[in-house]
């Protein structure tokens, strides 16, 4: 998985200069770096068993296309393009479908076929793997096709967000095993969209953790560091907003393999999509005035320094008129045949001096 510091739109451009020039519907990876080995992981389960097996061939998947059963496919890496050909050839996916599996930088959408549903969103988490860690903030795309009794999904590398999906359907708890491959479907979403708030977390503990470097100085690379937030923040809304779109669309669409009972749930992850949209628009706003203050801070800095060195070049103003009228040769001066002369005239630019540092301080100026 790769950092969502990466800047999404600069990625989605370097993707689609890999496939320039060649036709529609090529199987191609499209991607950063070379692709993860594929290894695909079977879970068909009914409401009284379940069967779960690592590694099977499709050959083994090929009976279960059209059992009444359950039958949830999940591709980890993808590597084996010929493999997903022919997965395509066997679920008669159409050669634009396979394109956008192996398309990496997809916007998140969904697509309506005659016997399937396609989805394609952003899975983001802290950490690696998963694993909630502390590092950063990390995404990749989640292709979801929706059939009439099966569930293919397709992510770039090994490790997701759905082990509790997984143990529910093992321990028969909830509706899964009693429900179709739309709720199944449901829950995939509703659980990518929950792991949107830990990695908003992450952005905000960012956020906090500039509010106090900003606090303390304004350091030239709080601006950087905001700067490269915004970036984050950014990407994030562009993968959440369509996100929202997709379940609204599954909820208004007329899709026949989606049933109005789940469509309730829907709602659900819908209202969570609004939350996780209003978290990042606050995020952005608070980023905004974040960079305000920053400048407001270094201008007024400025100003401060401004003023010191007003007030320094105002002083000398006149000892300086009164060296340079003392630093004329003129041969008759009065002043230069004085014994006292020189002591009087220090004394002088010091009391000089001395008056206008009082009158600065009286006026507030210093």
């Amino acid at each position: 998985m790769r950092a969502v510091e990466i800047t999404g739109s600069r990625s989605m451009r370097r993707h689609a200069n890999k496939k320039v020039g060649m036709p529609p519907g090529s199987m191609i990876y499209v991607g950063d770096g070379s692709p993860s080995p594929t290894t695909v992981s079977l879970m068909d389960y009914t409401e009284t068993e379940v069967m779960e097996k690592t590694g099977v061939t499709l050959e083994e998947c090929m009976p279960l296309r059209d059992s009444p059963s359950v039958t949830w496919l999940n591709f980890s890496g993808l590597a084996d393009v010929e493999t997903i050909k022919r997965l395509g050839e066997v679920f008669g996916l159409h050669p634009l479908v396979l394109e956008d599996i192996l398309h990496i930088g997809q916007r998140p959408k969904l697509e309506q076929y005659d016997r399937y549903v396609y989805l394609v969103v952003k899975m983001l988490y802290r950490g690696d793997n998963g694993e909630d860690n502390g590092k950063e903030v990390t995404y990749e795309q989640l292709s979801i096709v929706l059939g009439k009794n099966y569930v293919l999904t397709f992510q770039e590398r090994e490790g997701d967000v759905f082990t509790n999906i997984r143990e529910r359907i093992r321990n028969n708890k909830g509706r899964l095993r009693r429900s179709g491959p739309d709720y199944l479907v449901y829950s995939i979403l509703d659980m990518v969209m929950d792991n949107y708030f830990p990695a908003l977390e992450r952005v905000g503990d960012k956020v906090e953790d500039i509010e106090e470097r900003m606090s303390d100085d304004s350091e030239p690379e709080v601006l950087s560091d905001i700067y490269r937030l915004k970036r984050e923040v950014l990407f994030l809304r562009k993968s959440i907003w369509p996100a929202r779109e997709v379940v609204g669309a599954m909820m208004r669409q007329d899709i026949e393999l989606v049933a109005p009972s789940t469509t309730t749930y829907l709602r659900d992850v819908y209202d969570h999509s609004v939350q996780v949209m209003d978290v990042v628009e606050t995020y952005t706003d608070v980023l905004s005035e974040l960079t305000d203050v920053y400048m407001s801070m270094v201008s007024n800095r400025m100003n401060e320094i401004m003023k010191t060195l007003t007030i320094i070049a105002t002083i000398f103003i006149p000892l300086t008129f009164i060296v340079g009228l003392y630093g004329m040769n003129f041969a008759y001066m009065p002043e230069l045949n004085s014994r006292y002369a020189y002591p009087a005239v220090l004394l002088g630019m010091t009391a000089i001096a001395m008056v206008m540092l009082l009158y600065f301080r009286r006026k507030g100026w210093l």
